[in-house]
């Protein structure tokens, strides 16, 4: 771990991240217009609800994954099945499933309170958080830039114990949040120290491909984690299913194509999460582990074909 330290983000999540689609039958890059873009796909143990650990981590080589982001309650309690049997035990079910912790995500915390978790993430070899921003809400220009200035500066004892850890910190850009909009994002990322960047949900952003793809290659390096998901017809209200899975790629009216290609065309070495929510949250996105790992499969073979035409 004290080597990992002294890595920039960079060389540190291309580390972490190596081999998470080596799978026998699946690709580990898809040929794009001028250049390749080696893909790393991880599972969202959410997309399952509730079940247990024992039964999500048999899927994530079924979508061409080595890694899982692990979530808690009330999206699903995988997090909380952790605490339950303990580090060591959840490290021997890893063991036997061959899959590594990518990701710890923890919205209930926020990003001033992820010390002990820094820790978790720390011990299980885990290279990344996912939070929301705080700070005031509804600023657009120079209040919206100082603000997240601010942020940033509030953000660097965090961070410097992130360092320490070994871990980066993913900001996502949620709705009614500090750091929502295009423009608050491109400020965090030109504030923010090396180990602090976006988690890019294009579900919480206007569904314009040209502004999406264009906010990709403005974030650059600072892009960390990238939810393949969109709005549809929303998720905060009950729905027939059809209409529920409008948010999954593939599905829905947004068309990833010029977003995979900016992907590539900033060499991106994050991790790609295919993603929805359910309503209500903590139930699975289909009823059986069978039907979610297939919806999950449909949308990569997606995206993998847009990235061919990209």
């Amino acid at each position: 771990m004290g080597q990992t330290r002294q890595m920039g983000r960079r060389r540190f999540c291309g580390t972490v991240l190596q081999g998470a689609v080596g799978v026998i039958g699946f690709p580990c890059w898809v040929a794009g217009k001028g250049m390749d873009m080696e893909v790393r796909w991880i599972l969202a143990s959410c997309m399952y609800g509730r079940m247990d650990l024992e039964i999500i981590l048999p899927e994530v080589h079924k979508i061409g994954a080595r890694h899982i982001d692990i979530w808690p309650a009330v999206h699903g309690n995988q997090r909380e099945q952790i605490d339950e049997m303990g580090l060591d035990a959840f490290q021997g079910l890893l063991d036997k499933h061959q899959v590594q912790v990518g990701i710890l995500t923890r919205y209930d915390l926020g990003p001033f309170s992820l010390d002990s978790e820094m820790k978790v993430a720390q011990a299980l070899g885990c290279g990344m958080l996912v939070t929301g921003a705080k700070g005031p809400k509804d600023l657009v220009g120079s209040e919206l830039k100082k603000a997240v200035r601010e942020f940033a500066e509030k953000m660097k004892p965090r961070l410097d114990l992130a360092g320490e850890a070994g871990v980066v910190l993913g900001i996502e850009n949620h709705a009614h949040q500090l750091i929502c909009s295009p423009d608050s994002m491109k400020w965090l990322a030109e504030f923010s120290m090396e180990n602090l960047g976006i988690a890019l949900a294009p579900y919480h952003l206007p569904q314009d491909e040209t502004l999406l793809s264009q906010l990709i290659l403005d974030l650059g390096e600072k892009l960390f984690h990238f939810y393949a998901w969109q709005h549809g017809l929303g998720c905060h209200e009950e729905r027939p299913k059809e209409e529920e899975l409008l948010q999954m790629p593939g599905r829905g009216e947004l068309d990833f194509t010029p977003l995979m290609a900016a992907l590539q065309g900033i060499g991106y070495q994050g991790w790609i999460e295919i993603f929805m929510h359910p309503f209500p949250r903590g139930i699975p996105i289909l009823p059986a582990v069978d039907e979610v790992t297939a919806e999950i499969h449909r949308s990569r073979r997606y995206l993998e074909d847009c990235m061919r035409k990209g």
